[in-house]
């Protein structure tokens, strides 16, 4: 079977993109569309380029946000993840809460949050929530699902559970904490993304999504889709370092990561 070269892959989804931003551009030119309708990809670089100020100390607030997010997300779900491992009536009475925390809309805990926690606080634990149970969830998948037969081996030579968990059940969930961790970083961006906007002018008009309702505000069209374009930009971003180190981690011996490769 034909092999595609890394660069041929990287550059197909930069071509179809660039196709679709001049059909963009063709059609708001050829249809004479006003700008605060649909601005044309020409219009929306212009106003990143003269609001970079604004916008970029906006994204780095609402990326760092994230990040932090993410970063307690991993730790805690990690965490809860080899204490579930342990013990089966500790998995039964902890992931009932998780799963509650999950399939709560962070958009309903937000205003809630904002009644107990500084608006910083608030947005930084709403980007830790939607965060944390992907990882939670994949780590103690990946934790649980060791080979049978490995676990009988270990047994027989008397492993102990610390030498079974660094040897054996760490790295058979990494693939799946990874594929939680990814999963858990762009989570990680609406969350924070959801709670300013639940915060609005409470959140001191520091992150993007303030900037987004501040615009909307003002018809200022091109701003908001300047700063979409930036939301969108910080997720591919946090998206393609996880997955490079997914790959760093697991390119050597798993095959999940050494298909990519091959």
């Amino acid at each position: 079977m034909k092999q595609t070269s890394p660069l041929r892959e990287a550059l197909l989804p930069l071509a179809v993109l660039a196709a679709a931003l001049a059909a963009w551009e063709a059609a708001v030119r050829f249809w004479a569309i006003p700008a605060y309708v649909l601005p044309a990809p020409s219009l929306i670089a212009e106003t990143l380029v003269k609001d970079r100020d604004i916008l970029f100390a906006s994204l780095l607030v609402t990326l760092t946000t994230a990040l932090e997010a993410l970063a307690l997300a991993t730790i805690g779900g990690v965490a809860l993840a080899l204490l579930i491992s342990r013990s089966r009536w500790m998995e039964r009475a902890l992931m009932p809460f998780a799963i509650v925390l999950q399939v709560t809309p962070i958009i309903a805990i937000a205003p809630l949050l904002l009644v107990y926690l500084a608006p910083a606080e608030a947005v930084l634990v709403c980007a830790f929530l939607v965060a944390f149970f992907p990882i939670l969830a994949n780590t103690s998948l990946g934790l649980a699902s060791v080979d049978r037969s490995l676990v009988e081996l270990f047994d027989l030579y008397r492993a102990s559970p610390w030498r079974k968990l660094v040897y054996l059940r760490a790295p058979a969930a990494l693939p799946q904490f990874f594929a939680g961790l990814r999963i858990g970083g762009g989570l990680a961006l609406i969350g924070a993304i959801a709670a300013e906007l639940a915060a609005g002018a409470a959140g001191q008009g520091a992150g993007l999504a303030f900037r987004i309702s501040e615009a909307g505000y003002r018809l200022d069209i091109p701003r908001m889709f300047a700063a979409l374009a930036l939301v969108s930009l910080a997720g591919i971003v946090i998206y393609a370092g996880l997955t490079a180190l997914s790959r760093l981690a697991l390119s050597r011996w798993h095959e999940s990561a050494r298909g990519l490769d091959d």
